[in-house]
């Protein structure tokens, strides 16, 4: 695969490339070694697009999980234990689950990476919430979020979301005080 794209959120690409230069090239390098083709593997049962070969995210994933694992980057888990106290009245709460977590797709010294080819709504809560509450925990620094251009998502299932849509929400949200610097790179096929 290739770097399509670059965005800098909140200085994140000057950040990264001075503080974490040596885990940029490995990303890249872990980029640059998935070949996309051989994940072009799913047949769409959508209306818009039955039959259709579709590249498949969860092969994409594990692909990339088997690149950065074999570099030394590994996922981060806490433990989330949820408050109860805000119930009102007399609602009592349900048994809460006890293996509720958050992770971090990849770290390592203290830089996060998320790889998304999901919905939307999971790219901002990448960037806007987790990256932030990881930082907080003293886990990233930075982080680095993967995405697929437009070109590469409308090759995927219907409802992908894409670079171009991510930095032009996060252009017209702007820079919060709490906000980490993160690097957004677009990502097609090769």
């Amino acid at each position: 695969m290739i770097v399509a794209g670059v965005y800098s959120f909140n200085r994140g690409k000057e950040v990264i490339e001075e503080k974490f230069y040596n885990e940029l090239i490995e990303i890249r390098k872990c980029i640059n070694s998935v070949a996309s083709e051989d994940h072009k593997n799913k047949v769409s049962k959508e209306k818009t697009m039955s039959g259709k070969i579709l590249y498949s995210p969860p092969s994409l994933n594990k692909a990339f999980k088997d690149q950065f694992n074999a570099l030394g980057w590994s996922n981060y888990k806490v433990p989330c234990e949820y408050p109860t106290e805000y119930y009102v009245g007399n609602y009592q709460s349900p048994a809460i689950a006890v293996s509720a977590y958050r992770d971090m797709d990849f770290v390592k010294n203290r830089l996060g990476v998320e790889v998304q080819f999901g919905k939307y709504a999971f790219m901002v809560y990448n960037v806007c919430a987790k990256m932030t509450i990881f930082n907080k925990l003293r886990v990233i620094d930075a982080g680095v979020e993967i995405v697929p251009v437009k070109e590469f998502a409308n090759q995927m299932s219907t409802g992908v979301s894409y670079f171009e849509q991510f930095i032009w929400d996060l252009e017209h949200r702007g820079v919060s005080d709490i906000d980490i610097p993160v690097l957004i790179l677009g990502i097609a096929g090769n």
